[in-house]
Formats: structure tokens, sequence, C-alpha cells
């Protein structure tokens, strides 16, 4: 309970309520023994004209859901909410290789894997920063880190393919980019994040496992997300005469989660567009974002008022009155 209240003792007073609720219920048993005292029922009937009861127990119901509230606001509660981040880079790594051609994801698993980057990078919060790395053969920078996200999502609307896969290069690019944006910030240590969507391994340049200590040590964290089909197949012109063989392109799924385990990521899979969004928002509700308590004590007093005038409003209606 101390978890969700800062003053958790004062919650006690809710047994006032409750005593007040039984109270109430035994007062409507007594009520009818001095009805009786009338003799002219037809005369009691004119003066005192039956109403539903309903109504009076709805009034007296709101009463004690008010102050029941109140009780609680008055232990102070608490609430764990979550604050965009501040200063924090999140550099999205894509690859464009060209294995990301195959049609296992629909249309592909390039312009599958767009469209939810583009979602992704939608929902991050304005004051974060975002960048964008694209690999092939080897590793770009297309946007610096910035908070005008739609220049980003431009840049990926740009993507295009090409040959081999440079995932160490893209991760050691990623590092070195996150860490140039935190000497901007008075030599601060880097707070960042990488977000690596691969379907691969890596072919050429810095081999994936010596990119791990490299953002290990910077302490940035690889997230990966290996994105297809172990039946994925791809049309190559291996011999340049113009025809086409079909190549099969399974995801390498350990040698991403190894990168991810590696530097404190965490590595997902997915198999269609649906669950590359489904990964993206749990990744948006994650690297985005810090959580922190937060008194919520005026929002069950504002609900605890709410109850109250409602509370009034019905038996000035209905009764003249105030409860």
């Amino acid at each position: 309970m101390s978890e969700w209240f800062t003053e958790p003792a004062r919650l006690w007073l809710l047994l006032v309520v409750v005593g007040l609720a039984g109270l109430y219920a035994v007062l409507q048993f007594t009520k009818p023994r001095y009805a009786v005292r009338f003799s002219n029922l037809e005369l009691l009937d004119k003066v005192a004209p039956k109403r539903p009861g309903w109504r009076r127990h709805l009034v007296a119901g709101l009463f004690l859901v008010a102050l029941a509230l109140l009780v609680g606001a008055f232990a102070q509660p608490i609430a764990t909410v979550k604050v965009p981040q501040e200063r924090t880079t999140i550099v999205l790594a894509i690859d464009t290789s060209l294995s990301m051609a195959a049609t296992d994801v629909a249309p592909n698993r390039l312009e599958a894997a767009q469209k939810a980057a583009k979602e992704f990078v939608q929902q991050l919060p304005d004051t974060l920063n975002v960048g964008l790395v694209s690999f092939a053969g080897s590793a770009q920078l297309l946007v610096p880190p910035t908070q005008e996200h739609e220049q980003v999502t431009r840049a990926i609307d740009g993507l295009q393919l090409d040959k081999s896969t440079a995932i160490g290069d893209a991760v050691r690019l990623s590092v070195d980019v996150i860490q140039d944006q935190a000497r901007g910030t008075n030599g601060k240590k880097a707070e960042g994040a990488v977000v690596l969507i691969s379907d691969g391994e890596t072919t050429v340049g810095l081999p994936t496992a010596d990119a791990i200590p490299l953002a290990k040590d910077a302490g940035i964290a690889v997230s990966t997300i290996a994105y297809g089909t172990p039946d994925g197949e791809i049309t190559v012109d291996q011999d340049g005469n113009g025809v086409g063989q079909r190549t099969k392109v399974p995801v390498n799924v350990e040698e991403l989660r190894s990168l991810a385990d590696g530097t404190g990521g965490t590595a997902y899979t997915a198999e269609s567009a649906q669950d590359l969004r489904s990964v993206y928002d749990k990744l948006g509700s994650t690297v985005g974002f810090d959580e922190k308590e937060q008194d919520v004590t005026y929002r069950w007093v504002a609900l605890g008022l709410v109850a109250l005038m409602v509370a009034a409003g019905f038996s000035l209606r209905w009764f003249a009155r105030l409860p």
C-alpha cells in the first residue's frame, strides 16, 4: 500500500465512511416505524407522496463515494508516470542490404520496415534527439541527431538497397554519433541508445563481435530487431547474364541477439509488419521516456468534488435540499 500512497495510515479513515454507509443502511429499516403514527394514510400520501427510493439512495451513494475519494486524497496518492527524457539521443540504424527486398513480409522487408520505423519516430517525445544511419556495404549517417523528426521520416522514405551488410560498422558509427552529441552538452556522459533493424549478418567491415565492446565501453545499449522469416528469398543475377536465381535469405537471429545481450540492449524478433509495429511500440515506451513517481492528490480531490457536486445537484433537483 505504501507504493500507492505517501501516508497510507490515513486510509484508516475509510472505516468512518464504511460506518456511515452501515448506519445509512440500518436507518432504511427503522424509518417505516414512524410512518404509522399518521392515522389518515390518505392524507399522508398527499402530504408526503412516494418518491422512487433509488433517487435517495443514489444521492447518498454519491456522497459516500465523495467522502472515500477525499480520504484517499488525504493519504496523498502517488502514481508512476512516464516523462520524456532530456538530452537523450536515439540512433535508428536500418539495414538496406539486398536481402531486405525479400517478400516474405508484404510488400517486402524494406518497405514494411520503412513504414514501421516512421511510426516509431513519430511517437517519440519532441524533445528527444533522433538520428538515422543506414547500412549495406558501409554505414552512412543520413540524418544527424535532431529534434526535427520530420527530417528523419523523410530520410527513411529515401532508403535504397545495396550490396553486403555492415552491422559492425553501423554500430560503431551510431556510437560515435551519440558520443559526439554528448560532447556538445558540456562534455556530459553520452545518454542514448541504438535501435538496429536487420535481417542478416555482417559480411563486410567490422565484425559484429568487435563492435560490442565499443558500445559497452560507451555505456550505449544496442537493441536489435531481427526482421523477416527463415523462408525469405530474393532473386539474384549471380552470373551476370540477366537471369536471376532464387536465393534464400534467412534471418540470423543469433548474431543480432548476441549484439543486444553484449551491449545491455534487448533483442526482438519480428516476422511480420504487425510484429514489427508491436516491437516499436515497446521500444517507444522505454527508450524515449523515464519513469518517476508523481503526487496525484489533485486527481482524487477533483473526483471527490465532482461526486459531491453531482450529489448536491441531484438532491436539489429531486428533494429541494442539499444532502
